[in-house]
């Protein structure tokens, strides 16, 4: 599955609100690639779950696995938390959750 599809499947459109953001920020296109692949691997992570109905839990799950499970290292786990704050306040217009803050 791709991210498109995969993004889609979460919610219709998402694929294009995110690269939107991503453009309407001027975001370079490494950036874009990193975001992109933790937005997925999130909404993946959670069986393409609306993204809108997951919240603070879901978001703490996703980056402890991250950490625990699959042994990321800080710099990474730090692009994982810094796509999921971009994804959540710039695509989705909701406030940062706490899980991101730290």
């Amino acid at each position: 599955m791709s991210m498109t599809e995969a993004l889609d499947q979460s919610q219709s459109g998402l694929m294009s609100r995110v690269h939107r953001a991503i453009q309407s920020h001027k975001l370079n296109q490494r950036t874009e690639q990193t975001y992109l692949h933790w937005i997925t691997r999130y909404v993946v992570f959670h069986d393409l779950k609306d993204p809108t109905d997951l919240g603070d839990q879901e978001q703490q799950l996703f980056l402890g696995y991250l950490q625990q499970r699959m042994r990321v290292s800080r710099a990474r786990l730090n692009q994982a938390k810094q796509a999921l704050a971009f994804f959540y306040e710039e695509v989705l217009g909701q406030m940062p959750q706490a899980a991101l803050a730290g």
